[in-house]
């Protein structure tokens, strides 16, 4: 019997309320049922990964694409998913909270609205606006039952100024976020500061290749992780590595480090 989108959100809500869990990223309705099959307790979608899988670049997927995507993952399924939503692919908050409705119309148990602009030369959005967004994005999700993530994306823009990323997520806390990210924290004094200030709300961390293990960012204080693109890249990686060796040298030694057919053929059967 098939998980109602109701129960999704009740079990994704609950799971934010104490110690720690990891959501990993999957790109596609294959790495979701994979990830499904390892016992994690809820998925969350990488924009990366999507855009990859589609031939795009980061960044570069519309609304229409998202969402169908989403209600993909969601539908193939049983455990909450939480939506990287971007900007909300829209710069005005009337337009960000018209997007968000047809995001949670998909399933998904969350969503997170990033403050970033993709401009180079300002890439945060100014104060107020990015605020305003969050207020958007949270009278949009209503009474759902969906998760709100306010993100702000300085470090990953390389403005590092902690005080700075507090004050904005505290602001984005108190316009209606129900959990705060900031991609980028490497340290665990910037991480455990984080953590301490947007208290008693959730603080999702993004850990790459290296970094904390799940018992030590909760030692922190840190109540979810996720992984952004970084199983999509392995993923990728070994594709790439075979493939190349193949154009280049004319041989296929690569192939047989591949996952065995048999037990992916098990797995989705």
């Amino acid at each position: 019997m098939a998980v109602s989108t109701e129960q999704k959100r009740a079990t994704f809500r609950k799971l934010h309320d104490s110690g720690c869990f990891v959501l990993p990223n999957p790109w596609d309705v294959g790495s979701a049922k994979a990830l499904q099959s390892l016992g994690f307790k809820a998925l969350a979608s990488t924009s990366a990964g999507f855009a990859w899988s589609i031939g795009k670049a980061d960044n570069q997927v519309n609304v229409d694409d998202a969402c169908d995507h989403l209600a993909a993952l969601c539908n193939a399924v049983d455990l909450p998913v939480n939506a990287d939503f971007e900007g909300g692919f829209a710069r005005e908050p009337d337009q960000v909270a018209a997007n968000v409705a047809r995001g949670v119309a998909t399933g998904i148990a969350g969503l997170s609205i990033e403050d970033s602009t993709g401009d180079k030369a300002a890439p945060l959005y100014e104060r107020a606006l990015a605020v305003e967004r969050i207020r958007a994005a949270r009278r949009a999700v209503g009474d759902s039952g969906a998760v709100l993530v306010g993100r702000c994306e300085a470090f990953l823009w390389g403005l590092t100024d902690l005080k700075m990323v507090i004050d904005r997520l505290t602001a984005y806390a108190e316009a209606g976020a129900d959990c705060l990210y900031a991609p980028g924290l490497k340290s665990r004094e910037h991480i455990a500061e984080v953590v301490k200030a947007v208290q008693p709300k959730p603080f999702n961390l993004l850990i790459g290749a290296t970094g904390l293990s799940v018992a030590q960012a909760a030692d922190l204080g840190v109540r979810r992780i996720s992984v952004g693109g970084s199983l999509a890249r392995t993923a990728w990686a070994g594709f790439m590595k075979a493939s190349r060796e193949i154009a280049e040298q004319g041989t296929f030694t690569e192939l047989g480090n591949g996952f065995p057919g048999g037990e992916l053929n098990k797995m989705f059967g």
